[in-house]
């Protein structure tokens, strides 16, 4: 059984998503579920995507991590409002290669390279006067910093996808794509 995306899914992936060399990331929703099986939910970008995946990368001390870390199982959500499309990723969460996290920790912005060093829970517990210049103090020493060794990516593997669009004259639609034992199935829903 294979877990690549299949064609028809794939091809609209390629029509919704940016290309992967796209330095602007779309915002996603990562939803994981926490120690007491309670769901969790926060924005991230997604790094990149092919047919095995959706890549996205973080501090490894984050919650999500741990949470990735205990139950691998995880939903993505991205949005496109004006195009009135949604697409929803059910899938697993597998590290990343180190090779991997630091190709993508390269393409990051200078912004973003830096926040993965500066963003911390000492950091955050800061007075905002004091976080700007511990952030300023690092952008100056380190105005091209490599990537911290608690930079970590996930590749979530979808068991379903779900692409969903409105119609300004006529009723939204699901198109969903589900992994099974004998491949993936196509299931036309209500919006």
């Amino acid at each position: 059984m294979t877990q690549q995306v299949p064609d028809e899914a794939w091809q609209l992936l390629e029509e919704w998503l940016p290309d992967n060399d796209d330095p602007d990331r779309p915002v996603m929703t990562l939803a994981t579920v926490d120690e007491a099986g309670l769901p969790d939910a926060r924005s991230v970008l997604l790094s990149e995507y092919d047919r095995d995946g959706f890549s996205l990368h973080t501090d490894a001390t984050s919650r999500k991590v741990g949470q990735l870390d205990a139950r691998p199982g995880a939903a993505l959500v991205l949005r496109w409002p004006d195009a009135l499309r949604q697409l929803v990723v059910r899938g697993t969460a597998e590290r990343a290669h180190r090779a991997e996290t630091d190709r993508a920790y390269a393409l990051r912005s200078p912004y973003l390279q830096r926040l993965a060093w500066v963003n911390t829970p000492a950091v955050a517990q800061l007075p905002p006067q004091e976080r700007r210049a511990k952030w300023a103090d690092f952008a100056a020493i380190h105005p091209v910093p490599d990537p911290p060794a608690s930079w970590v990516g996930f590749l979530v593997r979808p068991t379903s996808l779900t692409f969903w669009t409105g119609e300004p004259d006529s009723v939204s639609h699901r198109r969903e794509y589900r992994l099974g034992a004998s491949g993936w199935l196509r299931t036309e829903l209500p919006g």
